[in-house]
């Protein structure tokens, strides 16, 4: 018995010295993901866009959702890019936030639509205004044309609470 033992323990040892060899390399701690400026800025050109369709839809609670979430966005770029290639981003951000956000806020809280379309220009224009100091001039933002999101709908919901900031 004792030699079936051993016999056993030499057949199985080789398998295990593999398996052992074969196992991955223990996997270095990676850095925290930073996102790109150009990737918070893609983002918010989608809020931009959804935050437009919902206030002209009268969808309040969905205004103000997105607008909460593009004023995080702004919040990333001062966090993540308060300069960027000698530009202060993050006060030009922060000023969006304290001003043209501020305003689209006070549309949506009254619910008027006109004071949302002035509001929502006004702050397109900051948009742009920063592209033009950070010499990204090329690139225009404007009142969204049509509505890439087929799939959503920006019909009030009825009884829908209204959205917490």
């Amino acid at each position: 018995m004792k030699f079936l033992t051993t016999a056993a323990f030499a057949i199985c040892l080789p398998f295990a010295a593999h398996a052992q060899q074969s196992q991955p390399p223990a996997v270095a701690a990676k850095e925290p993901f930073t996102p790109g400026l150009g990737e918070i800025m893609t983002l918010q050109q989608m809020r931009h866009l959804k935050l437009w369709f919902a206030g002209q839809a009268g969808n309040w609670p969905l205004a103000g959702y997105e607008l909460d979430e593009l004023k995080e966005g702004f919040e990333d770029i001062v966090k993540y890019f308060p300069t960027k290639d000698g530009v202060p981003t993050g006060a030009m951000a922060t000023a969006v936030i304290e001003k043209e956000v501020a305003e689209v806020n006070k549309a949506i809280e009254a619910k008027d639509r006109k004071q949302f379309g002035t509001a929502f220009d006004r702050l397109t224009a900051s948009c742009n205004a920063c592209h033009q100091a950070s010499k990204h001039d090329f690139i225009v933002i404007r009142r969204p044309a049509s509505n890439p999101y087929g799939n959503q709908s920006f019909a009030p919901v009825r009884n829908a609470p209204p959205h917490k900031h």
